[in-house]
């Protein structure tokens, strides 16, 4: 249920100039609007399941993209009936649309990949068929040493940037000098999970294994666990129990139930961090910078 100053689930990572967004409540482009962010630049929205608090918001972005002149196709992830829906959807209130929307029914694994980073589904237990989400950045190449690279002779310029990509390159003199010889060991890179509505499994915490921020659900707390089983939700206290199994960074938790205001919010904080200390309330229009490590 939408309430004055919490809208409906929705998360988005910005990355280099492109945006994901992780289900699409309603409320979500006016939240968009009031950080002043493009929506033309979402390049793929993930829907974790079927339930109207996930995807009433889709069909407002879908119009708002067509009045920014779109040109890039929008790719629209989800299980069975997200394309129904948001065909049905498109017919029934004549949507002028004037960019390409391409949906992909999710299977669990890999769902989008690039030489930077993989996008990763997995199963929950929910009321539907419903999803969890991780975007993982892959291995980056160590830190470059410019005093390397002089030594073994290679002259400034695109050589040295072949080598920081970790490509091998080749000197006037056909010797090889692989890019392992001036850089440091390989890096990580960040990693994001999504975690909503879903019945607490221990092998949750097995996907999100270490990320560096986790957005988990933990609708009510401990004494309504048995309702929470019923409807097939989380408790905040497991929503640390996957938190601490899984080794992530920091949590953050979302997908309030209507029955606890602002205030009584801080009754699921405090039984979070007594499992997980680096738990925080999420907010809407909450900004947290993940930076890379080194």
């Amino acid at each position: 249920m939408p309430l004055p100053g919490r809208f409906l689930t929705s998360a988005m990572i910005r990355r280099e100039g492109e945006l994901f967004l992780f289900d699409c409540g309603e409320g979500t482009q006016i939240s968009l609007k009031m950080l002043n962010i493009r929506w033309k630049k979402i390049n793929s929205i993930f829907i974790s399941h079927m339930h109207a608090d996930h995807v009433t918001g889709l069909p407002g972005m879908l119009m708002l993209s067509s009045q920014v002149d779109r040109q890039e196709p929008l790719y629209i992830y989800g299980p069975p009936k997200l394309g129904e829906y948001v065909e049905q959807t498109r017919k029934i209130l004549d949507m002028y649309i004037n960019y390409e929307i391409i949906v992909k029914t999710v299977e669990p694994g890999i769902i989008i990949e690039t030489d930077e980073y993989y996008v990763k589904a997995f199963p929950l237990e929910h009321t539907k068929k419903c999803f969890g989400y991780t975007f993982r950045e892959k291995m980056r190449s160590g830190v470059f040493y410019p005093e390397k690279a002089l030594e073994l002779n290679i002259p400034k310029g695109p050589l040295w940037s072949q080598l920081q990509r970790g490509e091998s390159v080749s000197l006037e003199d056909s010797s090889i000098i692989k890019a392992q010889q001036v850089l440091g060991p390989s890096r990580k890179g960040r990693a994001f999970g999504y975690i909503t509505d879903t019945l607490y499994k221990e092998e949750i915490a097995e996907s999100v294994k270490e990320v560096d921020l986790l957005l988990c659900e933990g609708m009510f707390d401990s004494s309504l666990e048995e309702s929470a089983k019923e409807k097939k939700h989380m408790t905040a206290k497991q929503a640390a129990l996957v938190a601490r199994e899984a080794a992530v960074a920091s949590m953050g938790l979302i997908h309030y139930s209507p029955r606890y205001t602002d205030r009584q919010l801080k009754i699921l904080l405090k039984e979070a961090q007594k499992v997980f200390p680096n738990t925080f309330l999420a907010k809407d229009r909450m900004s947290i910078d993940l930076p890379l490590k080194d």
